[in-house]
């Protein structure tokens, strides 16, 4: 691996790492010696992951056997359900591998009625929960089991599950007679399990060499885990740590190495879930790379990280980190500096006090309405009907200056998009546009994918954002099996819940709604492209 860091305060780095080693704190981890961390901190329950590496030879031949199994049947298409870290690592090491995976973590409908579609007759669906009641994972689920159903053919006998021992997913696989049942290890937490089953199932059996990726991180261990100031991970996580408190909280990450491709989407959760919180954290601010739309994001609240080979550029802020090594080794890196930077800063990495808000509003929303608004428009404008707080505002464009004009140049733009993820990932490129005009650091999610992921920084980490939901008429429905709602309803319970969650937290929301998906789509292009660009401080 290699590490290369820019510190412009290297007498207060060189005092905390000092701190860091006084502390024994990479040595103590890797023996999950949780007493580093207050009594009330969950790292006692959560460090399971720390020698994963070292005892996943069961798990992989079990996968191997299973994957051979599958192609002598003929079922080639391997489809996973599951939301933030029961999909994110697999989907990293799947497009590393330039190996086929679908995922599915949508509610919108056309997306999951397109996955369903794709090739049935061939597809077995991997459900994946820790927790055995993910909202979204037990909808899809159910849609899939319907198709198969429809189809003629067993659902069970194409459904793998992963889940914690006893759960209420454990149980259906288990009366239902499901394909295969792979328990989780209960001491290791959704975002730290990219090398546990959650991680290793989908991507083994789709046809990952997982093999090769767990032998990177168990050659990675030993670096990682000794009381030294050459330790890689000790030093990253304080570098962080020392950026946060001098209130450059911005982590921008950027991809330069095809095989690392996908990996920065994976860091976002696990940094913005592991240190966003008690009004504190590091926001991850991922961006397509490293021209105009790339580094020219990073200003003065922001510390640039290259994943991949080195590359020219210099933050405003004088943090620069320059991160390569195989997938294995970053996978693990980054679980060891998060863990060590969450120790640094004084937050519980391993807890998520914020993410159950938004479930809870979207439950009222889905008993109370139906998934539907309860309150009326603003106003609308051509395709887009405007809600939430606009002032004096009577236009889209107004309405976009007064939440960007609301922004301090050290706090950030959250777009939350309730789109297709696939169909509609062009959407994406209104993160640019948007940190180009508002002037400050900028973050894209699509929903509810997001709420597994930066949704925990947005509700306790520093309260210095303002948040652009977008909500759209679905193309078509698909009823949820079994409930009495379909997925259009649910998404727009969960886009409602977490505008709900957010305002309770006094965070500023507009939330406009598109009439026309295309067409409102390029009307909230324009209006925020028709914005005077805010001046880019520390940018040249």
């Amino acid at each position: 691996m290699r590490l290369q860091l820019s510190v412009p305060v290297q007498e207060e780095f060189d005092a905390e790492l000092r701190r860091l080693l006084d502390a024994g704190l990479p040595s103590k981890l890797a023996a999950a010696d949780a007493s580093v961390w207050p009594a009330e901190s969950e790292a006692a329950d959560r460090l399971g992951w720390v020698d994963l590496p070292l005892r996943s030879e069961d798990l992989i031949a079990r996968i191997e056997t299973l994957r051979e199994e599958l192609r002598a049947q003929g079922l080639r298409s391997i489809t996973l359900t599951g939301m933030g870290g029961s999909s994110l690592a697999p989907e990293v090491m799947a497009e590393s591998a330039d190996v086929t995976l679908e995922i599915v973590d949508s509610t919108d409908p056309n997306q999951v009625i397109e996955a369903i579609g794709t090739d049935l007759a061939h597809t077995v669906l991997i459900v994946a929960s820790k927790s055995g009641t993910t909202i979204e994972t037990d909808a899809i689920r159910r849609a899939f089991a319907d198709a198969f159903t429809t189809a003629g053919i067993d659902p069970a006998g194409r459904m793998i599950a992963i889940t914690d021992p006893g759960t209420e997913l454990d149980r259906l696989a288990v009366e239902e007679g499901f394909l295969a049942t792979f328990h989780a290890d209960e001491t290791v937490g959704g975002r730290f399990s990219a090398l546990s089953a959650f991680g290793l199932v989908p991507a083994g059996l789709a046809g990952v060499d997982i093999r090769s990726i767990v032998a990177q991180a168990a050659e990675a261990l030993p670096g990682l885990a000794s009381d030294s100031a050459d330790n890689p991970a000790l030093r990253f996580g304080t570098w962080l740590s020392i950026a946060h408190a001098r209130a450059t909280e911005k982590l921008v990450l950027a991809e330069t190495s095809p095989a690392l491709a996908g990996l920065s989407k994976w860091i976002e959760q696990l940094v913005a879930e592991s240190l966003g919180k008690d009004g504190q954290g590091i926001l991850p601010v991922v961006v397509a790379g490293t021209g105009d739309v790339g580094f020219a994001d990073a200003r003065a609240d922001a510390v640039l990280c290259a994943l991949g080979p080195a590359v020219e550029f210099g933050a405003p802020s004088g943090f620069n980190a320059v991160i390569d090594g195989s997938l294995g080794e970053m996978f693990l890196f980054w679980e060891f500096a998060t863990a060590i930077a969450g120790y640094s800063i004084g937050v519980d990495p391993f807890d998520q006090p914020d993410v159950e808000a938004a479930k809870a509003h979207a439950r009222t929303v889905l008993e109370g309405s139906g998934g539907t608004d309860d309150e009326e428009p603003a106003f609308r404008e051509g395709q887009v009907q405007v809600f939430g707080d606009v002032g004096e505002a009577t236009d889209l464009v107004s309405a976009l200056e007064s939440l960007f004009g609301e922004v301090d140049e050290y706090g950030y733009v959250g777009v939350q998009a309730f789109l297709d993820r696939i169909a509609e990932a062009h959407a994406e490129e209104l993160r640019p546009l948007v940190s180009r005009h508002s002037g400050v650091q900028t973050t894209f999610g699509f929903g509810p994918r997001y709420l597994h992921s930066t949704g925990q920084y947005h509700k306790g980490g520093h309260p210095n954002g303002v948040y652009l939901q977008i909500t759209a008429d679905p193309r078509t429905e698909l009823l949820v099996p079994g409930r009495s709602y379909g997925f259009s309803v649910l998404q727009r319970a969960q886009a409602l819940g977490d505008a709900a969650a957010l305002r309770e937290k006094c965070r500023r929301v507009l939330r406009v709604h598109l009439l026309d998906r295309t067409k409102g789509l390029e009307q909230l292009r324009d209006a925020i492209a028709a914005i005077e660009p805010r001046h880019h401080y520390g940018v040249d």
